[in-house]
């Protein structure tokens, strides 16, 4: 029986305006893209998490903590439905009540891995799928590679939770960086197998990713390199992002930066929170709060 997943399939062309922007930046953009549910958000308000399919319970932890924080931050989360690290920064987004989408390396009507097709639809019901294969499955492995190249251009910044040396995120990783977007890296243990991909990034000059905050600095590099103001349309709008950009080095009161980001002190004090827990904001004594700075 056909997945329920196949039906109300989209094909958008790239010339349609409501086709991702991001992906216009490829040298092979495809001709056309297919979607179900929603499509991504800008690019300017999305991260690709990516990483190992033979993951370790940190790396399904690291990924899912960092999806979940960025989420709250207002940032949608893209990945490949992979089981792993994909999986878990699918899993993260959801369960921190954010949308997530899936870029797939098959048509729609043929999801891969088939053993995910009820994340799958979960991610339908809270984001989308899209992918540029007209139906049925993977041709090959050569369509994961290409798939990847979606992944990056979808996104602002691309970060790899876990990969092996020989690992597909690398690849995503190395189509994002040529595509201008912030490439970073989760550290692991040395003698894991799993992590060498990520230090050789790191060795490469991919930024440091311990938490969420670690991210938020890369996208705004990325939106000063690319002269986007920060309350541009690319900017979440969620009540954490707003009191974010209302944070200082300075430390302000919650007054003040309820007044700043124009929302209810109980709202700025729950927002205030998920901050510090993201390692964006530091509380001092008063109660005061102020921004990290890298």
């Amino acid at each position: 029986m056909p997945s329920r997943l196949a039906t109300e399939i989209r094909p958008l062309h790239a010339d349609d305006p409501h086709f991702p922007a991001g992906l216009h930046d490829l040298a092979d953009t495809p001709s056309i893209l297919y979607a179900r549910g929603a499509l991504p958000p800008p690019i300017g308000q999305t991260v690709a998490m990516v990483g190992s399919r033979a993951a370790s319970t940190y790396g399904r932890a690291m990924a899912e903590r960092l999806a979940g924080d960025l989420t709250r931050l207002g940032y949608a989360i893209v990945s490949g439905l992979a089981r792993g690290i994909d999986a878990a920064a699918h899993a993260g987004a959801m369960n921190a009540g954010g949308g997530t989408w899936a870029v797939l390396p098959s048509g729609l009507d043929a999801i891969t891995p088939r053993h995910h097709e009820r994340l799958a639809e979960s991610i339908m019901e809270r984001g989308g799928l899209v992918t540029e294969i007209a139906g049925g499955g993977p041709r090959g492995k050569g369509e994961f590679i290409r798939r990847n190249r979606l992944i990056a251009a979808l996104a602002s910044a691309v970060v790899v939770v876990e990969a092996a040396g020989t690992s597909g995120a690398l690849a995503t990783a190395a189509a994002g960086r040529r595509l201008g977007r912030q490439v970073l890296a989760v550290p692991g243990d040395v003698d894991r197998e799993t992590a060498r991909g990520c230090h050789r990034l790191l060795r490469q000059g991919a930024a440091l990713c311990e938490e969420a905050h670690d991210v938020i600095v890369a996208i705004e590099r990325w939106r000063a390199e690319r002269g986007s103001p920060a309350t541009g349309d690319g900017a979440p709008r969620t009540a954490a992002a707003r009191v974010l950009r209302a944070l200082a080095t300075r430390a302000r009161t919650l007054e003040a930066l309820a007044r700043h980001a124009d929302l209810a002190p109980a709202e700025t004090l729950a927002a205030l929170l998920s901050l510090e827990w993201g390692g964006s904001a530091r509380r001092w004594p008063g109660p005061r709060w102020s921004r990290v700075e890298p």
